[in-house]
């Protein structure tokens, strides 16, 4: 399988696309860590409306689509920490990928991308948080270079959830 991929700056255009991937990447990420009914009620449509909305008004992230085989099949959100204690450090906010692509590099080449921009922005580490019981994320994270840094939170999605932190020090 040929899994060449192109990835440039979403468009508000995008916003649909960006929202069939957002919705069937968590279905798969996500079942039997978030509940089914949880997953089974997210909406392409509201899930569209809020993307076209980041991509026509968010100047504090930059939204990314990745590209296979001329439709969207990943998308990436990147900007300065959302956290406190890490004022300094540049954030992947959001990394999907549509479950056929998994282990196929396409991954890896964004993550490429993310921490080449944000290494570009001027941040020499970088954090993202993953749901402790995503393990396939984790293991991949990990592969990536990031580290658990041992910050956990409780978040709700459907029931009461643990994020952990991961950071990514490019200066080694």
């Amino acid at each position: 399988m040929n899994t060449s991929i192109t990835i440039r700056i979403a468009k508000p255009d995008d916003a649909y696309e960006n929202a069939v991937c957002h919705v069937s990447s968590w279905r798969s990420a996500y079942k039997g860590i978030i509940p089914d009914e949880y997953l089974n009620n997210l909406s392409i449509e509201e899930r569209a409306e809020k993307f076209k909305r980041y991509l026509k008004e968010s100047k504090e992230y930059e939204w990314y689509s990745a590209f296979y085989e001329n439709r969207i099949t990943g998308i990436l959100s990147i900007g300065k920490s959302r956290d406190e204690d890490k004022p300094n450090a540049g954030e992947i906010i959001g990394f999907y990928f549509i479950e056929e692509l998994w282990g196929k590099g396409c991954g890896k080449k964004m993550m490429d991308f993310a921490t080449s921009r944000l290494n570009n922005i001027g941040y020499n580490k970088i954090i993202l948080w993953v749901l402790e019981e995503n393990h396939r994320a984790r293991r991949f994270y990990e592969k990536c270079g990031f580290l658990f840094d041992g910050t956990k939170k409780e978040i709700t999605i459907g029931k009461p959830l643990i994020e952990i932190r991961y950071e990514l020090n490019l200066l080694q």
